[in-house]
């Protein structure tokens, strides 16, 4: 499951956490104490599923599912003649075991309509199978059941404008199993650790087309003008991970060897089918040479479903999309590695790590997502280079860092309340970090190699913490309890002091390490990379105690000494370098980090000579991170770096080979309000680039505001409704109450259409003199902080409702007031 790493980077960034940042991080808030102190064992398996066979059909006037359902089952180790299976919310017809083609009837209690406790014929014992077959009706839409930050709802069937009312809103049915939800459509054991062979037959309308996992065995039409469907797994995976899907979906047809590669996608979106899945089979290539298990399924098909409750989810072989990983071409010239781009990878790696071996347990839930985590950062570093994927890495330490109370929880997670509460910035961005340090600190042939035995030994069955560890250790012959007991079974992470002293009498470079967080002291190896004359040596380390020094006898002080040189350790870092030291850094050592380190003392000291050299450096730095990074750092208005920015910022405006970049260098130069820029804005108005396109837009409303508007209005569909993205941000620094029909028809609906905007909503609200947009607005507001409380948007949003009340305080509107008085506490709860 994602896209809960994606999701919080998004509102990192919007709420002015820079998403390439500081070195340093703060030691997180801490934790509100709710953690439930019950041991949350793994289920017991009492019986074993073995196959499920389905055959389904819709009701869309009434939401249901009318199921057949005839399962396959056998007793795991000891004999039994009960069995008990989820089936949340259904009516239940009959139940029976079915010999010989024979159905007999079987007694049963259905508790609380969440579990049949069904009464076998007799004692089986677990050399034998049995067939029980159940005739149901699953009701989703009248069950009550509860989602979380990363699934926010768990019906686990959704009828999608089944009456075709919505306007421009196709019809369609998914389903969604993770964690517990396959339950509310078919009855099961819905439990990880259970696998189980899988046919479905889905009855539907001729029109639609169907997807779920395994092959398309048969297409039967019937009569009554539908048809039905059959698909087939018969490699055994978990419950969750069933899917169905049913709509008017165009499918792209491509392929990774002799192995079906299929993208759905509305008609709206079919042409660009291609630019948006297109990578997929070059990542199933890249996943199975490096794991050394080549793709382990009959087919892999992707799917985009409107109105989706989650980011995307890695059902076997079929993995079904939000929308926010459609684009257009125009788009996706701006995309890179985006967050669709990203999940693409994310959700593929699941095939191995999540479908093929499962966690056995939600509190081993890391085997799963850190690793699918981690996934992204191998992607972008084969497909965009080695920046790429250490800037992806670090923002995942980043989200990590900034999540309020990731650092009092464990990776593998035996206490919780729920079990969605382990879909978390621990799990993801925590696990993927760990890992990838992991990785650095085994080697990379080494790594996969551990990879490689893990999933060998487990295929098709379920894996934990543990025999990650065990597979590691094979493959590398070295013991690592220390890593996972502090990693894996341990909370938090290491908060570092590094200072530095160079004795010119005894010609010795001293180095002072010091942990000081709360909780355990952690063993870290490390490289100390000391330049000096113009040559790096690389010593090794291991820190093991809370402080420690170490001292290197050098024939003259060094111009830099660079502790963890390969940067992969998750800690939180104060680095006390000198400022000179920071630009030789900037200049000679390698690494992504590195520089980014050396730019953020840069950013800091801006009127430093040695600084302003690095800030220009930037500007042409070979990731457009860095380089987006230090074009937003840069005042053009300082006379001491204009002379030499400006030529560059130009350059870069009109030239730069990335979008992401040219549009940041227009932005610069926007703010300057020179008319001889004009021509270089209107040029750029023209660019296929939304990016590019949009920054030239606002670069000209304050110089050229009837040109920029009139261009507008004869621009095409696309171009106008990328550039209201820049309006609506005018809209809400100077606009009035006429404007908010068109800002809340942007910003309403799903709250993530509100994240870049969610800053600037309360100085607009605090001013217009309708009541009512007041209130719709701190609806929005509302929604933001309940929704993305888990990523720390609460305290933030509360105090935007804070400073949003004082202004309507202020202007008597006491309905106003009111509103936001129950939407703070909302939000508190």
């Amino acid at each position: 499951m994602t896209k809960l790493n994606t999701i919080a980077a998004a509102f990192m960034a919007v709420a002015g956490v820079a998403t390439i940042g500081a070195p340093a991080f703060a030691q997180a808030p801490p934790a509100v104490p709710t953690t439930s102190k019950v041991y949350r064992a793994t289920v017991d398996k009492i019986n074993d599923l073995v196959h499920t066979k389905l055959d389904v059909k819709f009701d869309y006037k009434k939401r249901y599912l009318y199921g057949k359902a005839w399962i396959t089952l056998k007793p795991h180790q000891y004999p039994t003649d009960t069995l008990r299976l989820d089936a949340k919310g259904m009516d239940i017809k009959s139940i029976s075991v079915i010999k010989a083609g024979r159905a007999t009837p079987l007694k049963y209690v259905y508790e609380d309509s969440l579990q049949l406790n069904i009464k076998l014929d007799k004692v089986y014992r677990n050399n034998e199978s049995y067939i029980v077959y159940i005739d149901y009706t699953s009701k989703p839409n009248e069950l009550k059941a509860k989602g979380s930050a990363a699934i926010s709802d768990a019906k686990g069937l959704y009828f999608i404008n089944p009456d075709g009312t919505e306007k421009d809103k196709p019809t369609q049915i998914w389903t969604q199993g993770e964690t517990e939800s396959s339950s509310c459509w078919f009855p099961t054991i819905d439990k990880p650790n259970q696998k189980t062979t899988e046919e479905i037959s889905m009855t539907v309308q001729s029109k639609y087309v169907t997807l779920s996992n395994g092959k398309l065995i048969s297409q039967k039409k019937n009569a009554d003008g539908t048809r039905t469907d059959t698909w087939q797994q018969l490699k055994p995976h978990s419950p969750y991970l069933f899917m169905m899907a049913v709509g008017d979906f165009k499918i792209y047809r491509d392929k990774w060897k002799t192995v079906p590669v299929d993208y759905y996608l509305e008609a709206k979106y079919a042409p660009y089918a291609k630019e948006i899945f297109g990578d997929t089979p070059e990542i199933i290539d890249f996943y199975s040479k490096i794991l050394g298990v080549d793709y382990p399924w009959d087919k892999y098909a992707q799917i985009v479903c409107r109105d989706y409750v989650s980011g995307a989810m890695e059902n076997t072989s079929a993995t079904l999309h939000g929308e926010y990983v459609q684009a257009t071409k125009r788009e996706l010239l701006d995309a890179y590695f985006s967050q669709g781009q990203s999940t693409i990878a994310h959700e593929l790696f699941h095939q191995w790590f999540g479908d093929y071996v499962t966690a056995e347990s939600w509190s081993n839930l890391t085997v799963n997502e850190s690793f699918a985590d981690l996934s992204e950062t191998l992607w972008a570093e084969h497909k965009y280079g080695q920046d790429a994927g250490d800037a992806h890495s670090y923002q995942d330490m980043r989200n990590y860092m900034g999540g309020r109370g990731n650092d009092k929880k464990d990776l593998v997670r035996f206490y919780y309340n729920d079990k969605e509460d382990v879909f978390d910035g621990v799990t993801y961005q925590k696990g993927g970090t760990i890992l990838n340090m992991l990785r650095t600190y085994l080697g990379r042939e080494t790594f996969y190699k551990g990879l490689n035995i893990y999933l060998k030994t487990n295929a098709f069955k379920n894996g934990e913490a543990h025999q990650l560890r065990l597979a590691l250790e094979e493959a590398s012959g070295k013991d690592l309890n220390w890593f996972f007991n502090q990693w894996y079974f341990g909370a938090g992470h290491p908060v570092v002091t590094i200072d530095y002293k160079w004795d010119a009498a005894t010609k010795t470079q001293s180095i002072y390490l010091k942990q000081t967080q709360t909780g355990q002291i952690f063993t870290l190896p490390m490289f100390v990379d000391i330049y000096s004359g113009g040559k790096k040596t690389r010593h090794a380390y291991w820190m093991k105690d809370a402080s420690d020094t170490i001292s290197y006898k050098l024939d003259a002080k060094p111009e830099l000494v660079n502790v963890d040189g390969d940067k992969k350790i998750l800690w939180a870092k104060t680095d006390n370098k000198s400022l000179e030291e920071y630009v030789f850094q900037y200049f000679n050592a390698p690494l992504f980090l590195d520089r980014n380190e050396a730019l953020t003392a840069a950013i800091a000291n801006k009127n430093d000579k040695g600084a302003q050299r690095v800030l220009i450096a930037a500007l042409k730095d070979k990731y457009f991170g860095l380089q987006q990074r230090a074009i937003s750092a840069l005042d053009p208005t300082n006379a001491d770096i204009r002379a030499t920015a400006l030529p560059v910022l130009k350059q870069l405006a009109q030239s730069d080979a990335n979008n992401l970049v040219k549009a940041a260098a227009i932005a610069a130069l926007g703010k300057l309000k020179d008319q001889t820029n004009l021509p270089l804005f209107k040029t750029a108005l023209g660019s296929q680039s939304l990016s590019v396109q949009g920054a030239a837009f606002v670069a000209m409303l304050p110089i050229a505001k009837d040109e920029a508007t009139a261009a507008l209005k004869t621009m095409d569909k696309e171009s106008q409704e990328a550039l209201q993205t820049p309006l609506i941000g005018l809209y809400l620094e100077t606009g009035t109450s006429a404007e908010w029909p068109m800002i809340k028809s942007k910003i309403s609906g799903d709250v993530q259409n509100a994240l870049p905007f969610f800053r600037q909503l309360p100085g607009y609200l605090g001013r217009i003199d309708n009541a009512t947009y007041v209130q719709e607005g701190v609806a929005i507001l509302k929604n933001i902080g309940v929704q993305f409380k888990s990523q720390g948007a609460g305290p933030l949003v509360i105090n935007l409702l804070t400073t949003l009340k004082a202004a309507r305080a202020t202007k008597n509107d006491n309905a106003s007031v009111a509103a936001i008085d129950a939407a703070i506490k909302e939000i508190g709860n």
